[in-house]
């Protein structure tokens, strides 16, 4: 049964409501005028549903229709918004309103979807990416981002928070979209603008906890349990009694975000801290009936989990006792090259900074795949080494490595603009699903921070000395910014004009040309092979990636079977002297980081080099520099 406020055909709406702990529910529709604090002075109509089996409340209203505001009437004393709501145009505390769904016309061209392993994703945040801070003012910005390479956008959440300013990980209807971002239809008419310029979208979506504000499925039945604690507060039920119909309700959002709002993937928000010791896991029963869903609409749906675990059985098929996922995030990449760059040890980052994890990480996708970990004191992860690199995602900077620091910084705020260059390559070069952050592909100084706008004093208070206490272990001075002030938002949206001067815009441009490469050569897409050799002698802080173009069945050419690429980077501040053993064969230079359209010195590295076969090569480069070579 799916839950909420669903129009009938005929006219009227059908309401069904779980909520197991209640003797009576009644539809108290909401009348005209203000609404005054008595329940019955609220209501201008209430109509009792009927008593269904496990705590179902179920019944048809005529009359009403799209645009009508509504709350459930529990007991005949405390009124709620509806816990399925598809928006709350009054906010977190305000009644629910009915959503014509149908009413939308979607013009998104000819998309078909696009699978997971052809996605180059770009994470943004709707109340930072432009000044308006609303999914229409993203849309003049579409056209930028096709023009980076750009192919799937993902959103952070867009559930509704309490005021207007939030991350999102404070949501607390996950069926419904934050009226200050433009509601359910602007953002339709996003992902219709996206889908016709030849971007997927990619949501994030909160299904670990519940924001503490505004939160009242308490009071419908056991959506959690304390049997288990999050870092956010209760766990959400998932395997004690009640949890059937809290996993409909969890896996009924997923799947209405893929068919009313077309969304093509999810990005599932923490999963580590979704607690459930079931035969039959929450999260592969959501796996299951998104792929029921995509066999049924005829386009791809996937999956993208963010966990910590180092646990491969997130990506591994069902049949090899896997979730069943699409993808996953990955930190460790991005922990050993933030490391060894910036030199940090603090928090996580003491397991950390040698050159053999960033070598580890490329070749056996998890740097702690079953080996101790200092900062956890204990051992850390299973292998991964066998599973496609097309099912982890990668990046050098995403909201939570910037926004959880303690003033918000970016990397550009923390690294030479040599080094920011030789970490796009890292990632855009990788054989991994490449994430860039918003702002990250022209160096955006502004710090991204943490930010909220909650009504409840003690809890802005709460939330200040958590952020304190978070950033303990990474020993930084200073007081973060308060997250309740509106400045601290402000500071974190994004300045578009830089990108077109400067420095700026030489990144820009190298970002723009290597997702080129990325996208055009067939020895870099996703899916080619590829092999990892760190350079000698001992000490270099150099590799090479090494891909080959794997053959695209019998149809492609033996020319395009051949071909293959070659990425050499230095992880070093000052020049180095490489010895590398290259592949036989005349080797073409594509792309050298010092030419000067990068805001390099000009290019130093050899235009053509005759690979000599078991001979070690000498290669000059210079401090965090590389160089791209391709042979057929």
């Amino acid at each position: 049964m799916e839950p909420g406020a669903h129009l009938l055909e005929g006219g009227g709406v059908s309401f069904a409501l779980w909520a197991p702990r209640r003797r009576a529910v009644e539809v108290a529709v909401e009348g005209a005028g203000k609404p005054e604090r008595s329940p019955r002075a609220e209501a201008e109509r209430r109509t009792p549903l009927e008593g269904a089996d496990r705590g179902w409340w179920v019944g048809d209203v005529p009359g009403l229709r799209a645009g009508t505001r509504y709350r459930f009437l529990l007991d005949g004393e405390t009124l709620r918004p509806d816990p399925a709501s598809h928006y709350q145009p009054d906010g977190v505390h305000g009644p629910s309103q009915i959503v014509d769904h149908g009413a939308f016309c979607w013009e998104e061209g000819t998309w078909t979807g696009l699978p997971v392993e052809e996605m180059i994703l770009y994470e943004l945040h709707v109340g930072t990416f432009t000044p308006e801070a609303t999914f229409r003012g993203i849309i003049p910005r579409l056209p930028d981002l096709a023009a980076l390479g750009i192919t799937a956008l993902e959103l952070m959440p867009v559930a509704p928070f309490p005021g207007e300013r939030n991350w999102g990980y404070d949501g607390v209807y996950p069926y419904a979209v934050q009226d200050s971002y433009g509601g359910p239809q602007g953002f339709k008419e996003l992902v219709a603008a996206c889908h016709r310029h030849g971007l997927a979208v990619v949501l994030d979506v909160v299904y670990n906890h519940l924001g503490p504000e505004g939160n009242y499925l308490r009071d419908f039945g056991p959506y959690f349990t304390d049997r288990y604690r999050t870092p956010w507060g209760e766990a959400v039920n998932f395997d004690g009694p009640g949890s059937d119909e809290v996993r409909e309700y969890f896996i009924g959002s997923a799947l209405h975000w893929f068919r009313r709002y077309h969304v093509d993937a999810l990005r599932l928000d923490a999963i580590h801290a979704i607690c459930d010791f079931s035969a039959r896991p929450f999260l592969a029963e959501l796996a299951a009936g998104t792929a029921e869903l995509s066999r049924a609409l005829g386009r791809p749906l996937s999956l993208i989990a963010e966990s910590d675990l180092n646990d491969s059985r997130v990506v591994r098929p069902p049949a090899a006792g896997g979730l069943g996922m699409q993808a996953q995030w990955s930190d460790d990449l991005h922990h050993a090259l933030h490391a060894l760059l910036t030199g940090e040890q603090e928090g996580y980052y003491r397991d950390f900074g040698t050159f053999d994890d960033v070598v580890k990480a490329y070749r056996d996708r998890f740097v702690y795949d079953g080996r101790y970990s200092p900062y956890r004191r204990r051992r850390h992860g299973n292998p991964a080494g066998d599973l496609p690199p097309e099912r982890f995602v990668v990046f050098s900077q995403n909201h939570d490595q910037v926004g959880n620091r303690l003033l918000g910084e970016r990397t550009s705020a923390l690294l030479p603009f040599e080094a920011l260059r030789v970490l796009a390559a890292s990632i855009l070069l990788s054989p991994f699903l490449p994430l860039l952050f918003m702002g990250e592909e022209y160096g955006e100084p502004s710090p991204f921070q943490y930010f909220v706008s909650h009504t409840d004093p003690e809890l802005v208070e709460a939330v200040r000395r958590g952020r304190r206490e978070e950033f303990a272990a990474f020993a930084w001075t200073g007081e973060p910014p308060d997250p309740q002030d509106p400045a601290t938002r402000e500071g974190s949206v994004l300045r578009w004009e830089l990108r077109a001067a400067g420095r700026h815009r030489q990144l820009l441009e190298l970002y723009t040309e290597l997702i080129a490469l990325r996208r055009g050569h067939p020895a870099l897409a996703s899916g080619a092979a590829c092999r990892v050799e760190a350079a000698e002698p001992s000490g270099t802080e150099a590799l090479a990636i090494h891909r080959g173009a794997a053959p695209a069945g019998e149809a492609a050419s033996r020319e395009t079977a051949r071909r293959e690429a070659l990425a050499i980077l230095s992880f070093k501040p000052a020049p180095q002297t490489l010895r590398l053993r290259l592949p036989p064969g005349n080797w073409e230079l594509l792309l050298d980081s010092e030419d000067r359209r990068w805001g390099g010195h000009g290019s130093g590295l050899p235009r053509r080099i005759e690979a000599p076969g078991e001979r070690s090569l000498r290669l000059p480069l210079p401090g965090y520099g590389f160089g791209i070579y391709e042979t057929r």
